[in-house]
């Protein structure tokens, strides 16, 4: 018979019938808490020594209240659970809006922090862009929009999105996803566009997280057609006839994210870290050879 921690009335029943999860009930969940075989959403996954448990037997088993001590609970990916677990998509997507007011204050904002490779910016002006030694602007073109349009699909997407996988690294771990994955859309952009050409928007880290929540997903044996379903689309709307996209931006992005996902969720428990660490850097590098080697044939 499974023992009960001290002052525990026990586990609740299980829940029989569909599988959604037993705290948002409009949430589909393949994976059962294992003690207590209720099952939970990515959300409410806590990472135990053996699978993953609900919320509620983490704090049954901390023995609040009789003096015992367990370690801080980890979500599937071994970043700590949080109060707040979209915290970090709150304030990128604070920075985000603050910045689009600012370039509606001031136009000139666009000119001096957009993506451009090698350009003369402002006219009778000398050449400027990354190539010239404005490495910022492969970060701050992240933050810019101009259309309206174009922050609403990228904020609804970061919204959607960022909340789930913030919950389920952890906040460092989905803050170096978003970076990396937005500085690999920066790069391909710089790779593959014309130097001249005015490039900005967080769609490269929004990407990225589409492409993590794919990998997330299959990890946990969801179905995978709402995913595959949002993917279409979204190539639809990359290579549309009209242009006006930075495609190079999103394959970056997707790309960059898809291989920190990988790490991210598959890496094995007792090597956790160092594999995630290491997939960041490796990806990261891959960043700063693109940028490197661009700069150089275009100087």
């Amino acid at each position: 018979m499974d023992q009960q921690p001290p002052g525990a009335s026990g586990p609740p029943p299980p829940v029989e019938g569909p599988s959604h999860c037993y705290r948002h009930p409009d949430r589909e969940a393949a994976v059962r808490c294992v003690r207590c075989d209720r099952p939970i959403c990515p959300d409410c996954m806590v990472d135990a020594s053996v699978g993953f448990q609900c919320p509620d037997c983490v704090r049954q088993g901390s023995g609040t209240g009789h003096g015992a001590s367990a370690a801080r609970p980890r979500t599937l990916a071994g970043g700590v659970v949080a109060a707040d677990p979209r915290l970090i998509t709150k304030i990128l997507l604070g920075i985000n809006v603050a910045v689009f007011v600012a370039v509606r204050l001031n136009g000139a904002l666009v000119e001096d922090l957009g993506l451009v490779g090698r350009a003369i910016i402002h006219e009778g002006g000398p050449l400027g862009g990354v190539s010239q030694g404005e490495w910022y602007r492969l970060v701050t073109s992240m933050f810019l929009h101009q259309a309206v349009w174009h922050i609403a699909f990228n904020l609804l997407g970061l919204w959607w999105l960022g909340g789930p996988l913030e919950a389920v690294l952890g906040r460092v771990r989905f803050l170096a996803l978003y970076l990396i994955s937005g500085l690999a859309g920066s790069a391909l952009t710089y790779w593959l566009a014309e130097p001249n050409q005015l490039a900005l928007g967080a769609s490269g880290a929004v990407y990225g997280l589409l492409g993590a929540t794919a990998v997330l997903m299959r990890r946990l044996n969801y179905d995978m057609r709402p995913v595959v379903a949002i993917f279409v689309l979204n190539l639809i709307i990359t290579f549309n006839p009209w242009g006006g996209i930075a495609w190079q931006a999103h394959v970056g992005g997707l790309i960059a994210g898809v291989l920190i996902g990988i790490g991210m969720v598959h890496a094995p428990r007792e090597r956790r870290d160092p594999v995630q660490f290491g997939t960041c850097v490796l990806v990261l590098a891959a960043v700063v050879l693109i940028v490197v080697g661009r700069t150089a044939a275009l100087t």
